[in-house]
């Protein structure tokens, strides 16, 4: 994990006086809420239905136990007990007061923490493959050119009040595990035909009120000129950017204007008056690679004999072991999914105690690693074969041993109208709904890998777009609705989902999952997932199946 330096601890202790100073202002009625509203986004508190929301940032989705156990005393001291983790790999707490944040941002800077750029009109927190470090399909570890984005672009003097937010992933596996397209600007880190790293470039990705799946601008950037390359992207969009309708803000949609080839164009020129000059020395990245601290994996056998026990003698354990591991690059190893979606519960919540007991577990069996999905999940990369038994019994013990990762009730939910002021309908309580229905562990994993996705509103922060199958929220005079749209994905294979018919009351929505299901299981070949039923027979007996009372 990235070790801050002496530069970074004083940057976040000034910042923190900042803020201070202004809420105590705030709260003195010397300044107005608008006067101080461009502060607190800067520092990530939001203003929202019942409370003020602190979001927190976790770059690249990477924390160590004393990070997490912050977390949970903040939890503990200044919310109800828990967190609620986002699709960009940020922690969000609902339900602060003001008179706390400036005292939660220094209690956040003592572990190396903070919520700067975790809104605001700015380059937001950069997100890389949570199996970082620990994939045996990674070319090179993507945390370290997330790092290098994040140094760079932190009150970036030419960038910090851009059109509209900026979201950037990186991705060096074969799979892509961070919804790379689905960004501003996605980043996947190949080999070229020399054999040299560089990175194809995808621009103009994003979800929300007009979703795009960002084209490719660029086959092969030199992984050296990096940075010079985001410099010219950004100052082409920071040019054109539509700055007077928020809803045409995005990079996303001057690349759809523009067209791609001509955007790429304006870049290419742009990137050459930059010129190497704008390149990151070669020293500053070997800098930011030599603070991440080197894993001490042991050299150890393929297979382990407690192990295997375990799932010979243990069915809860052998069902885990199916579903929430996965391959590790090291012998005698494997990176395990915690799945924060256990049936009934709120997806992506995380109580105090669980905080304090994953940072526990990863301290005794994970060397002492945690990430953050975007799926709102946890990971731990590193885990012994060995210790797995072991691990998974103390999982049980907080509910965090839920084997249904990738399953249909691993479901993505924004908060929804429950808490954010901007949405339509709830989401919570449907993803709730759908995870009770298929709440039978042997149906689950006969459907096999599902992803259901669901937003409370056209922003999308559910990502109801590219799930395969999405949910919308919808308001129609008054009452919550829901769209289903299907076939999307995040994946390296990515696409925006298609509409399935008229918007569903509430009620009907679980049991209409129910019915798409029924038709995919009728119509699946062997193996097949259900995304690739779908594209194979198309829309049509899932919309008769789901649409048959109403002919």
């Amino acid at each position: 994990m990235y070790r801050y330096d002496a530069i970074d601890a004083e940057m976040l202790a000034d910042r923190v006086g900042e803020f201070r100073e202004q809420a105590a202002r705030r709260l003195a009625g010397e300044i107005t809420e608008d006067q101080f509203k461009p502060i607190r986004l800067m520092n990530g508190l939001y203003l929202q239905l019942h409370a003020y929301m602190l979001r927190i940032a976790i770059p690249y989705g990477s924390l160590n136990p004393t990070q997490l156990r912050k977390l949970a005393e903040i939890g503990r001291l200044y919310d109800k007990g828990y967190g609620h983790l986002t699709t960009r790999t940020n922690i969000q707490f609902h339900w602060i007061k003001l008179r706390d944040a400036a005292d939660i941002l220094q209690h956040l800077a003592s572990v190396d923490m903070h919520a700067i750029q975790t809104s605001g009109n700015c380059i937001r927190n950069v997100t890389a493959d949570p199996y970082a470090g620990a994939a045996a399909d990674e070319l090179d570890d993507p945390r370290v050119w997330s790092e290098a984005i994040r140094q760079w672009s932190t009150f970036h003097p030419e960038f910090s009040f851009l059109p509209r937010k900026f979201k950037i992933a990186v991705n060096a596996a074969v799979v892509d595990r961070v919804a790379t397209r689905t960004h501003d600007i996605g980043l996947y880190l190949r080999r070229g035909e020399d054999g040299s790293l560089g990175f194809e470039v995808y621009v103009g990705g994003g979800l929300g009120r007009t979703p795009y799946i960002g084209p490719l601008i660029r086959q092969h950037l030199p992984a050296a000129r990096l940075f010079s390359y985001l410099q010219a992207i950004l100052r082409v969009y920071n040019r054109h950017g539509k700055r007077d309708n928020p809803n045409k803000a995005r990079i996303k949609i001057l690349v759809a204007t523009l067209g791609a080839e001509e955007f790429t164009r304006q870049v290419e020129a742009e990137w050459e008056k930059i010129g190497p000059a704008g390149d990151l020395p070669d020293t500053e990245l070997a800098r930011i690679r030599g603070a991440f601290t080197p894993v001490a994996f042991e050299t150890l056998p393929a297979r382990s004999a407690a192990f295997d026990e375990a799932r010979t003698k243990n069915p809860a354990f052998a069902r885990f072991a199916r579903n929430n591991l996965r391959p590790h690059k090291k012998s005698g190893y494997a990176i395990v999914e915690l799945a924060l979606k256990a049936i009934g519960e709120t997806p992506g919540d995380i109580t105090a105690e669980q905080m304090e007991a994953v940072a526990d577990i990863a301290e005794r069996w994970g060397l002492s690693d945690i990430r953050v999905t975007h799926e709102q999940n946890l990971v731990l990369p590193h885990v012994k074969l060995d210790d797995l038994p072991q691990m998974h019994a103390a999982l049980a013990q907080t509910g965090l041993a839920s084997p249904n990762s990738n399953l249909i009730s691993d479901i993505i939910a924004c908060p929804g109208l429950d808490y954010c002021a901007l949405a339509n309908a709830r989401a919570i309580n449907i993803a709730q709904d759908i995870a009770e229905t298929f709440g039978d562990p042997d149906r689950a994993e006969t459907i096999g890998e599902l992803k259901i996705k669901i937003s409370g509103c056209i922003n999308a922060c559910g990502h109801h777009h590219v799930g395969h199958i999405g949910i919308l929220g919808v308001d129609k005079k008054g009452e919550e609705f829901y769209q289903l749209t299907l076939g999307g994905s995040a994946a390296e294979d990515a696409e925006v989902g298609k509409i399935l018919g008229p918007a569903l009351p509430g009620p009907k929505v679980a049991s209409a999952i129910d019915q798409l299901v029924e038709v995919y299981l009728r119509e699946r070949n062997d193996g097949e997932r259900f995304l690739d039923t779908y594209r194979r027979v198309g829309l049509t007996p899932f919309k008769e199946a789901v649409y048959a009372d109403a002919h």
